[in-house]
């Protein structure tokens, strides 16, 4: 059975790994979710011991609710734990979010759901969420006992991540946290943040999207010196569910094979201690000096005058161009999403060309060139993808 969380502030346990259901997977050629295989999935997981289930309004296109409704309804409601999200990105109006949350009740086949979260916290969002008053309409709910935890997702800087902890009180928070975003993301940041003020965390992509089960060859043989039996996959698992106050560590698994495997690690698991963390941090090395731009994150170009995360920037464009030669999902919004969540006065745009930062560099990366090669991929990604709400 996978290991169990007792959280101290709810006096509940928890699977420590949780379903995500946003990659469940599809019949071939379709978007269509594979039924049989989903539901396989499904009772698997039950059948370990996983009682987090995680989906959204927006998942799967819309299909992602009707599924949980149709998989978890063939099991007593106490033996399970069910988390959805109010989708900001499509609230107009406070009766938006009446009407939305009746919604996913009926599609989920639920009268209350364990664990509720605002969809997608950034400073945008957060004035959607202020304007249409959406915290205080699902406080409500949660008096009413249609919510038993109230939380929020979160994709932005920690200087908005302290701003939303600080305007209202809540249960629990779901972060993107793994250790290649750590520093990248500046996850330390917002996982200190949240971990100072007794907030349980919720952390989502501890893989990724998938991305760090490969980090190409010298990577991957790095993690299976340490220990051969072991999945690249499972040292970013193992890593996330170490740190304190993390309640569940999310995976979107679309297979059976990816669910057994993380299934493995939970089931016999084992925290990341001094000696594997620096398998990991020399792991890490490897695929960022094997990329496009051989920057090791040593920082000895910091700080710029411009206020330029120029470490970020390249560990983002080296993703980038990593995941898109990969041809890995989602790539373009993945880039968008971190590079606007690196906020715009950390932007390579504020690059001037002074230069003084390729003096100090160890490696003679010419970093001005590739700052502007980084402004051409924000401008082209953005030109790419649908205008967000």
């Amino acid at each position: 059975m996978v290991e169990k969380r007792l959280i101290k502030k709810s006096g509940e346990e928890l699977s420590l790994l949780g379903f995500g259901l946003m990659r469940l997977p599809l019949k071939p050629g379709t978007k269509d979710i594979d039924k049989a295989l989903a539901l396989e999935m499904v009772d698997y997981a039950k059948n370990k011991g996983i009682n987090y289930f995680d989906t959204a309004y927006v998942y799967h296109e819309g299909n992602s609710e009707l599924f949980a409704g149709e998989a978890l309804s063939r099991y007593d409601r106490n033996s399970y734990n069910l988390a959805s999200k109010m989708p900001l990105m499509v609230v107009r109006s406070e009766a938006d979010v009446e009407r939305i949350f009746e919604e996913q009740l009926k599609k989920c086949r639920v009268e209350y759901f364990d664990y509720y979260l605002l969809h997608s916290m950034n400073v945008h969002h957060l004035k959607i969420a202020e304007d249409n008053k959406v915290y205080e309409q699902l406080k409500e709910k949660q008096r009413q006992g249609k919510i038993r935890r109230l939380g929020f997702s979160f994709h932005d800087a920690p200087e908005v991540l302290t701003q939303i902890v600080a305007k209202w009180d809540w249960d629990f928070a779901q972060i993107q946290l793994n250790y290649l975003d750590w520093e990248q993301q500046d996850a330390k940041g917002q996982y200190k943040i949240l971990n100072d003020k007794g907030i349980p965390v919720t952390v989502m992509e501890p893989v990724r999207g998938g991305s760090l089960a490969s980090l190409g060859d010298e990577a991957d043989s790095i993690f299976k010196a340490a220990d051969p039996k072991a999945s690249v996959s499972s040292w970013a698992i193992r890593f996330a569910a170490t740190l304190p106050g993390v309640q569940v560590v999310l995976s979107g698994m679309s297979n059976l094979d990816q669910m057994k495997d993380n299934i493995s690690t939970m089931e016999n698991f084992k925290p990341i201690n001094e000696a594997d963390q620096k398998v990991i941090d020399k792991a890490v090395l490897a695929f960022r000096t094997t990329g496009a731009v051989p920057c090791t994150g040593c920082r000895y170009c910091m700080e710029c005058p411009q206020g330029v995360d120029i470490p970020r920037n390249l560990a983002l464009y080296n993703a980038y161009l990593f995941n898109k030669e990969r041809n890995r999902p989602n790539y373009q919004f993945g880039f968008m999403m971190e590079y606007n969540g690196m906020g715009k006065a950390k932007q390579a745009q504020n690059c001037v060309e002074c230069k003084q930062c390729e003096e100090k560099c160890p490696q003679h990366i010419e970093i001005s060139k590739q700052m502007g090669l980084i402004q051409e991929v924000n401008k082209t990604v953005t030109a790419s993808l649908p205008p967000r709400h």
